[in-house]
């Protein structure tokens, strides 16, 4: 079982940048790949972003590459991602998720919006 809280989110206007955290509990942490999603209103929730227990494989939404990065801190237990050259439509709550192993993400947090005004 692993609990996780995401920070950083906030309103920022387009061309910004900004920073999430994601906090996790447990000692499994490094065990774990991570992950950031998000759903904007009347959207499906979508993947954003993910990474593999040891930092060493990322993907991408096409939408995010080249100005979102995705990178984590097992001693810390946290999971970031850095968001550059903001656009109006990445403004959704971003969630971060975490597994085992498998395709689906059991573990969630609570997440934090984003909103990017033009």
């Amino acid at each position: 079982q692993v609990q996780l809280v995401e920070s950083g989110g906030g309103l920022v206007q387009a061309g910004g940048s900004l920073r999430l955290s994601c906090a996790a509990s447990g000692r499994t942490f490094s065990s774990y790949s991570m992950g950031w999603f998000r759903q904007a209103p009347g959207k499906e929730r979508e993947s954003v972003a993910t990474i593999t227990s040891t930092g060493a494989r990322t993907t991408y939404a096409d939408s995010v590459k080249g100005r979102f990065t995705i990178s984590r801190d097992n001693a810390k237990n946290t999971v970031y991602l850095q968001m550059n050259s903001l656009k109006p439509e990445d403004t959704a709550v971003y969630y971060c998720a975490g597994k085992s192993y498998g395709s689906t993400w059991p573990y969630w947090g609570q997440g934090t919006q984003v909103t990017v005004s033009s």
